[in-house]
């Protein structure tokens, strides 16, 4: 992929430090933002609002609020979050499997 290439930011979006745990989490079920906020260790609300809101707009993620008070807002994969999901989440699994150290001289220069 080059920096040009229009697929770049949604590869970024689904790639980055919270997108991927988010699609994985919602892959499972819907969420409320609390739930994920809680289940995601480390993030901060403003972070997960943001990725959250750019998971919206690039249309992987649904956004659902009531009317009640206080309202309720719960968080849901669209048709295209539901069919990258369980590819995503074959990727943790075979980076599960295939994660390995490499050698200490692999970082070495050849001589």
């Amino acid at each position: 992929m080059t920096p040009h290439c229009p697929g770049q930011p949604v590869f970024d979006t689904v790639t980055s430090r919270w997108g991927a745990p988010i699609l994985l989490a919602l892959g499972e079920r819907p969420h409320r933002f609390a739930q994920l906020r809680d289940r995601l260790t480390g993030v901060s609300e403003k972070m997960l609002a943001q990725t959250l809101r750019t998971l919206a707009v690039r249309g992987f993620v649904h956004r659902a609020a009531t009317t009640t008070v206080p309202p309720q807002v719960t968080y849901s994969l669209t048709p295209l979050g539901q069919d990258l999901s369980p590819k995503l989440r074959d990727l943790v699994v075979w980076l599960g499997a295939n994660a390995v150290d490499p050698p200490a001289d692999a970082a070495s220069p050849r001589t």
